[in-house]
C-alpha cells in the first residue's frame, strides 16, 4: 500500500503531457461554468452547495465509471461517444486523470486503463466501512470452524463486489482465491440472488429491462422472471446454496447480512472447492454455521431479528447427525 501511495503522490504534481493542446470552446465554457477562481463565485457552503454540479468533475468521474472488469481498456474516441463530449475535451480529461494517477496508458499510448490511485481510494473506502471492520473477525472464526475460505460481499447495481475475506489455511483448498474488489454478475451468482432478496419484481425489472439475461452456464437464470423466482426462493430459505452453478469445481453457501433498518446490507459466504457440497451430514452444519455467522454480523450492525426471519431460524437449528 505504501508503494501505491508514493506512485499516486508522485503523479499528483505532474502536468498532463498534453498541456499544450489548445482548449476547445467546450473547455472554455466548462471553465467559466465551474467558476473555480472567479471572484464573483457564490459561497456554496452558505447557499446549499449540494445543488451545484461541477461539469468537469462530473465528466471525469463518468469517464472512470466506464472502466470495468469486462472493459478494462478504453480509448478517447469510445469514451467521447459514450459520454457525449468532444474528443479534445475527452482527451484533456484523460490526461488530467492520468496526471493524478487515476489512469495509465496502454497499447501504444492510444488507450487507457485504471491505475493505482483508484485502487487506493477503493481500499480507503472499504477500510472505513463498519461492515468490513466488524465482519472480518467473524469471517475468520467461520473459516477456522469450517476449514473453508469465507467472504463478505455487497451489491453494486448489477454486480456483486467482494469486500472482505478470510483465506483458508488448508493447503488442499488454498488454490481457491478471490481478491477483495473482485466483481461478478449478480444475476448469475447465488451471492447476487441473496443480495437482491429485498427487491420487488418491479425493482428487479428496472435493474434488468432486457428480455434475455446473459447466460454463463446452463443454470444461469434466462429471464428476469426466472431470476425473481430464484431470489424469492433464497429469501424464503434464509440462505442460498450453489453447487458449480456459476463456476465448475466451486460450491458456495451464502446468507444475507441485515443492517439496523432490516435491509440486506451484505452477503456472507463459505466457498467449497468442489462441485458438490456433500450429503446432509456435511451440508447442514455448513448452512447452519453460515447463517449463524450472518446473523451475528447483522446483530453487530444493530439488527434485531424478526420472528419470521428465516436466516435466524436456520441459525437456531441443530445439525443432522448420522444414525
Amino acid at each position: 500500500m505504501a508503494k501505491e501511495e508514493q506512485t499516486g503522490a508522485g503523479r499528483k504534481q505532474a502536468r498532463p503531457r498534453g498541456a499544450t493542446v489548445p482548449a476547445s470552446q467546450d473547455d472554455t465554457a466548462l471553465s467559466q461554468a465551474d467558476g473555480a477562481d472567479s471572484p464573483d463565485s457564490t459561497d456554496e457552503e452558505s447557499t446549499g452547495g449540494a445543488t451545484y454540479l461541477v461539469p468537469g468533475l462530473e465528466r471525469g468521474l463518468r469517464i472512470l465509471a466506464e472502466f470495468s472488469a469486462r472493459e478494462p481498456i478504453l480509448g478517447a474516441p469510445e469514451l467521447s461517444k459514450r459520454i457525449g463530449i468532444p474528443r479534445t475535451t475527452t482527451f484533456r480529461l484523460l490526461q488530467t486523470l492520468e496526471a493524478l494517477g487515476f489512469l495509465e496508458r496502454v497499447n501504444g499510448d492510444r488507450y487507457f486503463r485504471l491505475s493505482v490511485a483508484v485502487l487506493r481510494l477503493g481500499f480507503e473506502y472499504l477500510s472505513s466501512l463498519e461492515l468490513t471492520d466488524v465482519g472480518t473477525p467473524i469471517l475468520e472464526r467461520l473459516r477456522d470452524a469450517t476449514g473453508f475460505s469465507t467472504h463478505l460481499l455487497i451489491r453494486d447495481q448489477r454486480d456483486v463486489v467482494f469486500v472482505a475475506k478470510a483465506q483458508t489455511h488448508e493447503p488442499m483448498f488454498s488454490s481457491v482465491k478471490v481478491h477483495v474488489g473482485t466483481r461478478l454478475p449478480a444475476h448469475a451468482t447465488v451471492h447476487g440472488q441473496v443480495l437482491m432478496g429485498d427487491l420487488s419484481f418491479e425493482e428487479l425489472r428496472q435493474l434488468y429491462p432486457e428480455p434475455q439475461l446473459e447466460r454463463f452456464t446452463e443454470r444461469t437464470p434466462a429471464t428476469v422472471e426466472e431470476l425473481y423466482g430464484r431470489v424469492r426462493e433464497s429469501a424464503a430459505l434464509g440462505y442460498a446454496l450453489s453447487e458449480a452453478s456459476f463456476e465448475r469445481g466451486i460450491s458456495v453457501v451464502s446468507a444475507p447480512v441485515r443492517d439496523q433498518s432490516g435491509k440486506i446490507a451484505a452477503a456472507l459466504t463459505v466457498t467449497i472447492p468442489r462441485s458438490d457440497i456433500g450429503e446432509a451430514e456435511e451440508r447442514e452444519p455448513l448452512i447452519i454455521a453460515v447463517c449463524q455467522a450472518a446473523l451475528e454480523l447483522s446483530e453487530r450492525l444493530s439488527y434485531r431479528p424478526r420472528p419470521d426471519d428465516p436466516t435466524a431460524a436456520q441459525a437456531r437449528r441443530r445439525p443432522v447427525t448420522a444414525n
